[in-house]
């Protein structure tokens, strides 16, 4: 086998200081011919990291191993064969008994089965609202509109619903209706059941949607189903990718981004890795690196290529406590090996981020953790003609929208990280604030819902972010912010090609 793990050696954490992990009953599957062993809930990455196999498939020019980077669908690093299918996101598709699994080589084959299809015909879908993304936006969004009566669709690619909450092992500060004192996948595994259990919602995993067209219809596609949905309103939570870094080396498997190692540590309960470099002190960098002790692994050190760390004291001195030097004014020069990272090269920077010779340090790694922020996932606005923004405070580019999260197209609304990256907290208050915009616009002003919208909005705006911490990501989502006015000028010479219900 190409990969330099030992295969069907155990990778999975058996025990940790919060967290149990409910693994399901044992199953057999087979990869590239040969029967392993898997347990139900896991993804087939996650399931095949944890024998060690590093390597999903290879490049389609120089033959270059790939590797898991984000482990949430965003990527093509864990693109796979799976029962014949190419290009298979074997991040977000669950081991199952006797499924078949092969490495991609190269370009994928077109798979051949005498014509055939195992899509079934296309159903047509009319409902109130239509939520895009499972995280703790959507499912916030969803709970809101399915409360007051509206029929309310949600879409999910991942075949469990809660997005980031399951991977977040920290309490969330603040007061119960904020879910305090709650570590993150509590809060996930509460408000995925109280979606599932509503009459009002329908839920369709492991399904994305792939376009907006004319007439106000969404294209939805499932496993072996394909939908037409015809929604009166439409809330975007689609949430955010990691960013990725330019530098020799940086397509080796073991590289991998920090929310794809907190996927594997947290939900799966799978070491990533043995020995660790981090690169970005932000709080995300931090925490992770943090939480890498906590299961098992050595974090060699965490590299800052700006004069100060990123993150929040707090979690810079936990880690410091450890003994892990935190390097600011370095870099990362090069990841080196042969098949897999075996070891980092970083340098110190000038104060014009120039590497400086001669300062070059080698440090042996399996795991070198990518930490640098993330990118809004704003696609299905941008191919609906929203009109956009490209806002460096807010991650990337994201649409202009009211103060009650409408974006240019009439009836379509945006929460979470895809209006630009804050996190859960703040993405589960957009969520609800998303929702209830919607149940005003279609069930009237209720003097219940409105007050309720207003209350949110005031926490968020003028206490939640008033927070120095927070200063950067307020001034991002400020600058997209228009009025209602502003909003229908914008409209008047941006005439968007298409709208939800009736204005």
């Amino acid at each position: 086998m190409p990969c330099t793990r030992n295969l069907l050696s155990d990778r999975r954490i058996w025990s940790h200081p919060i967290l149990t992990f409910k693994r399901g009953r044992k199953v057999k599957f087979f990869f590239e011919g040969r029967e392993v062993e898997a347990y139900e809930g896991e993804s087939i990455a996650a399931a095949l990291y944890a024998i060690g196999v590093d390597i999903f498939s290879y490049s389609i020019k120089l033959k270059r191993p790939r590797g898991a980077f984000c482990m949430i669908g965003k990527c093509s690093s864990c693109f796979m064969k799976v029962d014949g299918i190419p290009n298979t996101r074997t991040c977000i598709e669950p081991v199952r008994e006797g499924v078949k699994v092969e490495r991609q080589k190269g370009l994928a084959e077109i798979p051949t089965n005498g014509g055939e299809s195992d899509v079934e015909d296309e159903e047509v879908l009319e409902t109130d609202v239509l939520v895009i993304g499972g995280g703790p936006a959507g499912l916030s969004a969803a709970l809101a509109t399915a409360k007051y009566g509206l029929k309310t669709v949600i879409v999910n690619e991942h075949f469990k619903l809660g997005g980031q909450l399951l991977k977040q092992t920290h309490k969330f500060f603040g007061s119960k209706d904020l879910f305090g004192g709650l570590r993150g996948f509590q809060i996930g595994e509460e408000l995925s059941r109280k979606v599932m259990g509503n009459p009002n919602i329908k839920v369709l995993l492991q399904t994305v949607a792939y376009g907006i067209f004319r007439g106000g219809w969404v294209g939805l596609a499932g496993k072996n189903k394909l939908y037409r949905v015809k929604p009166k309103a439409v809330i975007v939570a689609s949430g955010a990718s990691e960013n990725f870094l330019t530098f020799p080396g940086n397509d080796l498997p073991g590289v991998m981004g920090a929310g794809g190692a907190q996927t594997l540590m947290n939900e799966y309960g799978i070491l990533p890795g043995d020995e660790v470099l981090t690169v970005g002190s932000g709080n995300v960098g931090l925490i992770v690196s943090y939480q890498l002790l906590q299961a098992g692994a050595k974090v060699k050190a965490i590299v800052e290529i700006l004069p100060e760390i990123g993150g929040w004291f707090v979690h810079a001195a936990k880690v410091r406590r450890y003994g892990i030097p935190i390097l600011t004014r370095h870099t990362l020069k090069a990841v080196w090996g042969r098949e897999r990272v075996e070891g980092a090269t970083i340098v110190q920077v000038d104060e014009k981020f120039r590497p400086i010779p001669g300062t070059e340090k080698d440090i042996e790694c399996d795991l070198v953790l990518i930490a640098v922020g993330l990118t809004p996932d704003t696609r299905l606005f941008a191919q609906a003609g929203a009109v956009m923004r490209w806002v460096p405070e807010a991650g990337g580019p994201v649409p202009l929208r009211t103060r009650y999260l409408e974006v240019s197209i009439p009836g379509m609304y945006i929460a979470g990280d895809a209006s630009g990256i804050e996190e859960a907290t703040t993405a589960m208050l957009e969520g609800e604030i998303a929702g209830l915009s919607v149940v005003t616009k279609l069930a009237g002003p209720k003097a219940e819902v409105i007050e309720r919208r207003e209350k949110l909005l005031k926490f968020l705006w003028d206490e939640y972010r008033a927070s120095p911490l927070m200063a950067r990501a307020k001034a991002g989502k400020e600058s997209v912010t228009v009025s209602e006015e502003e909003m229908e000028e914008i409209r008047k010479w941006n005439p968007p090609f298409v709208s939800f219900g009736v204005r």
